[in-house]
């Protein structure tokens, strides 16, 4: 996200053309092959995200394919996975997904990562009436646009991320002070998750909110509200902001000597580059996780393991919910055994089954909620600190 232009993006008349003439024509299956397409950030500030999700995505189609494809009319088909590279910026995602139904005839797509680059892509696959099934995109974020009906989001809802971190507080009955210091960037999640949910959850859970600071997600430098939080003694820092951002702020609480016992950072977090980044500054940073590969679901550890394997990187658990989308989409398709767009949207919302990130069923506003768990960096690797009874290592209190 290079400045705040990427959260703007509209529709123009030949995108409207463009658009209305592929709903009519419908898609096409040629050479026995179904044609399903995504826009992913590949590249820009948001790359830590897109590349695991290509990853989940092929994986899906792959296994389909090897199985055989998928029986349209009667007769087998091979599942054709286009991706192309929306760049971080929302403009981008929304003429992909153009581009992927007028251009490259998908019968469907999935969607991109965060609010920002899900919603533009979402809502042109909406206009023309095309099914797009996507994770990566908190609940909240994404009913508050419109009441869908041809988009279905699978993740986790913006209000469990500040329960799980205060859960973990009282649950270790951690020593702070309680104050604390929310500092996060104007983006849309940005400003519900740090502007919202987080002071409204803290004041509730008894804590001080000492600070509230937002910054432009294009902000490179935060030495004076660092200088801030440190002043007014917070224990507990808050952040939401996307990696770059994220990365710059634990460097600069670094330099400035500051050290608070409970260091929270959503969003940019999450990525395996975040820990790149910083090394072992990385180590006791708190994040909200949805999925981890020692969870009781069926593949979840062969899932991180085969990632591990053909990649040689550490594994995120966006290639969960990114795989778990394209198996949702597939299996609709094959349900469906059409074409017809309208049929595989209808299978779509009969989902009921446990995938990889656990139980999948949308409720009528077309969203299945995925439960959050903390996780905490150590040593380059994220490890669920709570619950306890799902934990997969010892809490580090306080930040290192």
């Amino acid at each position: 996200m290079k400045n705040q232009s990427i959260f703007r993006f509209g529709s123009t008349a030949i995108l409207a053309g463009a658009l209305l003439a592929a709903s009519l024509c419908g898609p096409a299956m040629a050479d026995d092959e179904i044609v399903i397409g995504a826009s992913l950030p590949l590249s820009g500030p948001l790359a830590g995200f897109g590349n695991f999700q290509k990853w989940g995505y092929q994986t899906a189609v792959d296994e389909v394919n090897k199985a055989g494809g998928i029986t349209i009319d009667g007769k087998k088909a091979i599942v054709k996975l286009v991706v192309r590279d929306d760049k971080s910026d929302p403009n981008a995602a929304a003429s992909n997904t153009e581009s992927l139904i007028s251009r490259d005839h998908s019968v469907a797509v999935l969607g991109s990562c965060t609010p920002a680059l899900v919603n533009a892509g979402a809502l042109v696959a909406e206009r023309a009436k095309v099914p797009m099934v996507t994770g990566c995109d908190p609940l909240g974020a994404f009913t508050s646009v419109k009441k869908w009906k041809y988009v279905w989001d699978l993740f986790f809802a913006e209000q469990d991320t500040a329960q799980a971190t205060i859960q973990t507080i009282l649950g270790y009955d951690l020593n702070t002070n309680k104050k604390i210091a929310i500092l996060h960037d104007n983006g849309p999640d940005g400003q519900v998750v740090g502007g919202v949910i987080w002071p409204k959850a803290a004041a509730e859970a008894g804590f001080e909110i000492v600070q509230q600071a937002s910054f432009p997600v294009d902000n490179t430098q935060f030495t004076s509200i660092v200088a801030e939080a440190k002043a007014k003694g917070a224990d507990i820092v808050v952040v939401d902001a996307i990696t770059p951002q994220a990365v710059s702020i634990r460097k600069q609480m670094a330099s400035a000597g500051y050290k608070p016992k409970v260091l929270v950072i959503e969003k940019g977090a999450e990525p395996l580059q975040f820990a790149e980044a910083l090394g072992a500054l990385s180590d006791g940073v708190l994040v909200g996780g949805y999925w981890d590969p020692s969870f009781p679901y069926p593949g979840a550890k062969d899932l991180a393991t085969r990632f591990e394997a053909e990649t040689k990187l550490t594994s995120s658990q966006h290639i969960a919910d990114s795989y778990t989308a394209a198996q949702v989409l597939l299996d609709a398709i094959a349900a469906a055994g059409t074409l017809d767009r309208p049929k595989i949207n209808e299978a779509i919302a009969k989902t009921d089954k446990i995938y990889v990130v656990g139980p999948v069923k949308f409720d009528a506003a077309h969203t299945a909620r995925l439960p959050l768990v903390e996780l905490q960096w150590q040593s380059g690797k994220t490890v669920v600190v709570w619950p306890k009874d799902r934990a997969t290592g010892t809490i580090l209190f306080p930040l290192p």
